[in-house]
This record gives structure tokens, sequence and C-alpha cells, in this order.
């Protein structure tokens, strides 16, 4: 296959094929190669109001975590809306303004920026996440509860994240996506009327 070919042949891939997933599943994402992510989401501790002992014993907590299961993944995502490039992009027009009642209004639109990032500063979500291969389906819920009920017993206030929640997280990760209430299973499927 040549360049063009293979370009041809990325570009009519679906969504799914494109970031290697097959399914959304009630509790996990299961992928082409055969194993299934699980996420944990893990509610974060503003640890600027803590005590140097207490940041301390939330950092042995977190040690004896990863000691005792030696095959987590960490993920740190934005739960709201960057402002960044907007504000960048603001203050170049500021930059490049002449006009006072223009460059009042960007202002104006610079600082509202700046107001709705500091309301959403600690917007962050930790995830943690277990890679599925070959476990017996049998014992697979009996090991995510063995995890699960690790993290807690260490003081990490945490849920296995649900099949919405999974659509969630891919749309902020994808698309940075943070304000759809409802994600759809398949583009367009909002639009579907089902025929009485």
């Amino acid at each position: 296959m040549n360049k063009t070919e293979k370009k041809n042949a990325r570009q009519k891939q679906y969504t799914r094929q494109l970031i290697n997933t097959k399914a959304v599943t009630d509790y996990s994402l299961a992928t082409n190669r055969g194993d299934e992510l699980v996420y944990f989401i893990i509610k974060p501790t503003n640890i600027s109001v803590l005590s140097e002992e207490s940041v301390s014993a939330r950092i042995y907590a977190l040690m004896t975590v990863l000691k005792g299961i030696a095959e987590l993944e960490f993920l740190c995502l934005n739960s709201r809306e960057n402002f960044e490039d907007n504000k960048q992009f603001l203050r170049t027009r500021l930059e490049q303004e002449n006009h006072p009642a223009v460059r009042q209004l960007l202002e104006q639109d610079l600082s509202q920026l700046d107001r709705m990032q500091v309301q959403m500063a600690t917007s962050r979500e930790f995830l943690v996440v277990i890679r599925l291969r070959n476990e017996k389906q049998s014992e697979v819920f009996s090991y995510l509860n063995r995890i699960e009920k690790t993290l807690r017993e260490q003081g990490f206030s945490t849920k296995r994240a649900g099949k919405e929640d999974i659509k969630r997280i891919l749309a902020i990760y994808f698309e940075q996506n943070v304000t759809t209430e409802k994600f759809e299973d398949y583009d367009g499927e909002r639009w579907i009327v089902p025929e009485d």
C-alpha cells in the first residue's frame, strides 16, 4: 500500500477502530487487543489545606496501594473545560487591537474566563486503570472488588466507573467535551426515532 492508500484507508476507519476499542461494557472498555480496561475514579483531595503530616500519610497510603497492586495504571484528566487556548487568543487580540471599546470588551472576556477557571481550579479527575488480560470471567468481579476495597482502606474516595462514566472519560480525553450530560453509544443515536 502506498502512502495515499494508507491515508484513505485510515480515514475510512470507524472511531472505535481509530482508538483501538471494541465496546464499552457496563464496567470496562474492551479493546481490540483482547484486554479490558477497568477504571476506578478517585475523588481528589485538596492537599494544600492539609498539614505536612497528613500529606505524608496520603503519600504513604498511595505507596501501600502501589506495593499491593503492581498492575495499576494512573490517569489524570481535566474534568472541566480548559480555557488556556481561548485566553491566549484574547491576549493576542488585545495586543493587536487599537479600538478602545473593542479592547475593553476583550479585557472583560479575558477576565470572565479567568473567573471561570478559578471556580474550576480543583476540577481534576484521577483514574486508576486495571488492564484485564486472560482473567477468568468468574474471578473478574472478586478481583475488582478487592482492588476497590484496598483503595478505600487506604483512605481514597473511589468508585468503579460504569458505562456512562467511561463514555464521559473518553469524551474528555479525546474530545475535551465536558459539557455533554448523556453520551451516545453511536454517532447520531439521539436523532433516531423508534417507530411505534
